[in-house]
């Protein structure tokens, strides 16, 4: 498995239409694919990527997007996220989004959107922003509010099994 093995497939003819529908089809196919490389990726052994902008791009894709089609409604969905968060701060430092094609870029954000941490949640809106993502900064905006809100997102919490408060119920 190849960096670009990655962003080929993600990035192909079509494939932007499915990034965000939950089909069984696509989850199947990214599953069979790509679980044994996110299993590398979780474990480190796939680290090495990181160090120029595609490879950290294909890396964050690997452990923020992937596990959410391959594990989807398990708690395993959530399980890379720290790692794609860290590597996504580490790649913004090294100023690879500089370096990525803007049609790309809001992949290697993304990580901050789906962090329950409030300071990254205003990175991801002031990222968004700046690179004039309009379409990815609205979601931003809405995850950030979750996050002052609630301080978590409550559509995980049956997942994780956490409890919800009364006002997440009712949201």
């Amino acid at each position: 498995m190849r960096a670009s093995d990655i962003l080929d497939f993600w990035f192909a003819d079509g494939m932007q239409r499915q990034w965000f529908r939950a089909t069984p089809a696509l989850d199947a196919q990214i599953r069979e694919r790509f679980s044994a490389a996110w299993r590398l990726g979780t474990n480190g052994e796939l680290d090495h990527w990181a160090t120029t902008p595609d490879g950290a791009l294909a890396l964050v894709i690997l452990l923020d997007q992937f596990p959410l089609n391959m594990f989807r409604g398990q708690a395993a969905s959530f399980a890379s996220e720290s790692k794609a968060i860290a590597i996504t701060k580490a790649a913004i430092s090294r100023q690879f989004d500089r370096q990525l094609p803007r049609d790309r870029l809001a992949f290697l954000y993304m990580p901050l959107m789906h962090s329950e941490d409030l300071e990254d949640q205003e990175r991801s809106v002031a990222l968004y922003e700046a690179a004039g993502l309009d379409d990815n900064l609205r979601f931003a905006r809405h995850h950030r509010d979750l996050i002052r809100r609630f301080g978590r997102f409550p559509h995980r919490n049956a997942i994780l099994g956490r409890s919800s408060s009364l006002e997440e119920l009712d949201y």
